[in-house]
């Protein structure tokens, strides 16, 4: 039996040279000095085929046209089989290749294993590097909520500047007006179609470069016996690929990935904010405004990149030891500093994120169309603290029914009013709390998830403040209230924050003869009702 195997084995490697090739890669030699600190390019070539696969798994979800795209990628985050998995992972993969490709290329330059016959090793590195940050920006887009949108056109804008190509950047990202189908059409073709054959065959190409020169020894290590690939190296490169990808999969689990409402180019108001790796840049533009904003835009990127790839032509001097290389380590600190400073200062520079934000629309976002009666019902239900003998999902099982039950057996909004006013539970609750109590669980269905566990806190609160003081009266929302005031659907799109606050504290200064009173609410209950006016949908559900 093991003859023959040994006979097909053979028989395929004299067709393939598959074995033939195997065991050469694998028991290459290698300098004496290989270790620990050339593990970054295995673990970079692991990422990249990460990327690969968990990209072609949401490409087979995934709707690429604007409006469409974004429902996709919130079904495949809530109703695909390991879709949230798939996203986190490409997510926060893209993130760890930047970090590694950056470290991997730090190792080459402190121990200046650029230099010659390696140069051509070296530029491909740094367009590999180029084409990272490229799909970064590509794929950015891809989500098509607030957050990819104008960021996107920030980027744009960027591209817009270039003295004399301007005009046809922009042509070329099909942005001379608004983004649109066809910006997305082609950031979605350079994503998916244009950078991954480039990609894999500039990843060929400089394993072959690295293959051929070999690894780069340690002076004075060039005449010491020289060890093979396989199984020490080996060892080292699948242990840090073990780590990365351990490190990746816990950020997939366990961190969250942004998803915010769909992209509203109407939305003037939203400040838009790079990746973190691009945050560098951003903060360097604020140093240059007016005729000065193309040396940050264009100037300083261009020299960045052209001293990267003469690196080796620049610095034509023999290999001397790591610790000799005081120049090359004050390099790497200054640029340190710089990116980290910038960095750190784009930061801090962040405005605060308000609740309404962080709603992560990837989740659970039936309370957006509810009446402000039942959201104030989430209120009273935590309030009287509900939920200790109730669910409300599908699952589980409390002292009390089911409250999915109620529905079932076709309970009324009087019956429940009664039926509270009797519960000692609800003894803390005033008539118009168990009203919209009542009317929650009239809402509670299968359909509409658990909402007194996925409705913010933010939203409950300032539901339940507009239901105690009567703006129902006069307002209307998502369908439900008067009609002497305007509805209160798509505020954020008509009002500012501060102006809707100012109209609270004084109604007849920002509305002249308007009969709506004074509220002066402290500075948490406008938070709240701010909040929560400004997440309402631009649209009631249904029309």
């Amino acid at each position: 039996m093991q003859e023959k195997l040994n006979q097909l084995i053979d028989a395929i490697d004299e067709r393939t040279g598959l074995r033939t090739n195997l065991q050469h890669f694998l028991f290459e030699e290698i300098p004496a000095s290989s270790g620990w600190h050339q593990i970054f390019g295995s673990v970079a070539l692991f990422l990249i085929l990460v990327q690969f696969f968990t990209g072609s798994m949401l490409a087979f979800n995934y709707a690429p046209t604007p409006g469409d795209a974004y429902d996709s990628v919130r079904y495949i985050m809530t109703e695909v089989t390991g879709g949230r998995l798939m996203r986190g992972l490409h997510h926060w993969g893209a993130s760890m290749i930047i970090v590694i490709v950056v470290l991997h290329m730090l190792q080459v330059f402190i121990w200046g294993a650029y230099k010659k016959p390696r140069e051509g090793t070296w530029i491909v590195g740094v367009i590999l590097l180029l084409l990272t940050l490229a799909y970064g920006l590509t794929g950015y887009l891809l989500p098509w909520d607030n957050r990819a949108y104008w960021g996107t056109v920030v980027t744009t804008q960027i591209g817009a500047t270039v003295p004399g190509a301007g005009p046809y950047v922009s042509r070329l990202l099909a942005s001379t007006g608004d983004i649109g189908v066809v910006t997305f059409a082609r950031f979605y073709a350079a994503h998916v179609l244009l950078l991954p054959p480039i990609t894999m065959i500039l990843i060929i190409f400089h394993v072959y470069m690295v293959r051929r020169h070999g690894v780069a020894p340690a002076p004075g290590d060039e005449h010491k016996p020289k060890k093979m690939f396989f199984p020490e190296q080996v060892f080292k490169d699948t242990v840090a690929v073990f780590v990365a990808f351990a490190i990746l999969f816990v950020l997939s689990i366990w961190a969250k990935i942004p998803l915010e409402r769909m992209a509203d180019p109407t939305d003037t108001t939203y400040i838009p904010r790079p990746e973190w790796y691009f945050l560098f840049l951003f903060q360097s533009l604020k140093l240059f405004e007016g005729p000065m904003e193309v040396i940050g835009t264009v100037v300083l990127p261009t020299v960045a990149i052209l001293a990267l790839i003469m690196t080796p032509f620049i610095d034509r001097s023999k290999m001397v030891k790591v610790r000799n290389r005081g120049i090359a380590m004050l390099i790497v600190l200054f640029a340190a500093l710089g990116w980290g400073g910038l960095t750190a200062a784009a930061l801090k520079s962040t405005p605060p994120q308000t609740e309404a934000s962080e709603i992560d629309y990837a989740g659970p976002v039936q309370w957006l169309n509810l009446t402000a009666s039942e959201n104030a019902g989430v209120q009273a239900y935590r309030q009287a603290k509900c939920g200790t003998c109730h669910v409300t999902s599908g699952e589980g099982s409390g002292s009390g029914p089911n409250l999915l039950e109620v529905v079932s057996k076709r309970k009324d909004s009087a019956w429940l009013t009664g039926h509270l006013k009797d519960k000692s539970s609800a003894a803390n609750l005033d008539d118009g709390q168990i009203r919209d109590l009542a009317a929650l669980t009239l809402k509670i269905d299968v359909a509409n998830g658990d909402l007194p566990g996925t409705t913010p806190k933010f939203a409950a609160e300032g539901a339940a403040l507009y239901q105690k003081n009567m703006c129902g009266a006069c307002h209307a929302i998502n369908g439900a209230g008067g009609k002497i005031g305007p509805a209160l659907n798509g505020l954020a799109k008509r009002r500012t924050a501060a102006w809707v606050k100012e109209h609270f504290l004084n109604p007849q200064k920002m509305s002249p003869g308007s009969p709506m009173r004074v509220y002066a609410f402290n500075a948490a209950e406008m938070q709240a009702e701010n909040s929560y006016l400004f997440t309402l949908p631009d649209k009631v559900a249904g029309q």
